[in-house]
């Protein structure tokens, strides 16, 4: 009797302990993956380039950039590395767009430039960051208190906002800046970082709580990585975290009628992404060198650069994205045909 009730109170202990720091009794117990996928079938549908070198450089004019990035391009086209700026070719990734209202029509109608400056400034090469036109950021917590407006002046055209970890974790500063990014008339996307401790629908079900379904949001981001800070120390097989992540992916799908993004860094891509999800937009960390050679072959719509960005409005720190693309594509891409940019 004494050691059923000593058992009964260390099972409820170990539910207590899951249910407060985003680890179950799946750590503690291995097991095979019980999650089953039910992956949205949506064919890609082949049209025509929007965009390639050339006419990245001939339409961005605007930016007084294009005579320089035509120079570029052409110059790096023909070094020794065979290095050339990306072209974007469209995909069916996200239903047909909704009329644009007046209010997102007045957002998309202005590209601010970019006026960051970096804490740790990295020589990318004949193509780099400043080459594109539309720039961004992504926050959480960390930035505190963020002068949105002013932030949008010094060139955040877009802003992934931290919303969610695991199963039981809200930033604290999402709603503010969610809110905050809409007011300044910031394109907004909200992010999940994902836990390899946590069933994937559960996260999915926490993201889907907390992050409002709203017209003119930019699709939902999953970011999947190492983490060597977090108490969970899992890693699963390269195929049980694809399997995970499309779990999560396809339920995030149906509810916001968007493709997810994935963000990820060179480390965990190399071990679980390198050949998968090519019908999915990728966000991709690079801060030393140009995302095609941190990974080859690779189609991207986001790179995140640097992390160590300043800038009026933030105090400390900030993440510095692009869009790959020109403005008229960023135009495209946010009224609903996502645009995935060609690697090569």
């Amino acid at each position: 009797m004494r050691s059923s009730a000593y058992l009964a109170l260390l099972v409820l202990g170990l539910g207590v302990s899951g249910c407060s720091s985003s680890v179950g009794i799946e750590d503690i117990v291995p097991r095979p993956s019980q999650e089953t996928t039910s992956s949205i079938a949506r064919p890609l549908t082949p049209s025509a380039r929007v965009g390639n070198a050339a006419q990245i450089a001939d339409t961005s004019a605007q930016n007084n950039n294009s005579d320089a990035l035509a120079a570029l391009v052409e110059s790096e086209s023909q070094s020794d590395s065979g290095f050339a700026m990306p072209s974007l070719e469209t995909a069916a990734l996200v239903p047909t767009p909704r009329p644009a209202t007046k209010s997102q029509k007045a957002i998309d109608a202005v590209i601010h430039p970019q006026q960051f400056r970096d804490a740790k400034p990295i020589n990318f090469g004949k193509v780099a960051p400043r080459h594109y036109a539309v720039h961004g950021v992504d926050v959480s917590r960390w930035q505190g208190e963020i002068n949105w407006p002013k932030l949008r002046s010094q060139g955040a055209n877009f802003a992934f906002i931290k919303a969610t970890d695991g199963g039981d974790h809200l930033d604290p500063m999402f709603m503010k800046n969610w809110n905050g990014a809409a007011a300044a008339g910031i394109r907004r996307g909200a992010y999940h970082f994902f836990y390899w401790c946590r069933p994937a629908s559960q996260q999915a079900d926490w993201f889907i709580r907390n992050v409002p379904k709203v017209a003119g949001a930019l699709p939902p981001v999953i970011d999947v990585e190492w983490n060597g800070e977090s108490r969970c120390r899992k890693r699963p097989s390269p195929a049980q975290v694809r399997e995970k992540m499309q779990v999560f992916m396809d339920r995030l799908e149906r509810h916001y009628g968007q493709r997810p993004i994935i963000y990820t860094a060179p480390d965990f891509y190399a071990d679980n992404l390198k050949d998968a999800f090519r019908d999915y937009p990728f966000w991709l960390r690079a801060v030393a060198q140009h995302p095609s050679k941190v990974y080859p072959g690779r189609k991207w719509v986001f790179w995140q650069y640097s992390g160590s960005g300043l800038s009026h409005g933030v105090k400390g720190n900030i993440d510095l994205n692009v869009f790959n693309g020109t403005e008229a594509q960023w135009r495209n891409w946010v009224s609903g045909r996502q645009l995935v940019a060609d690697a090569n």
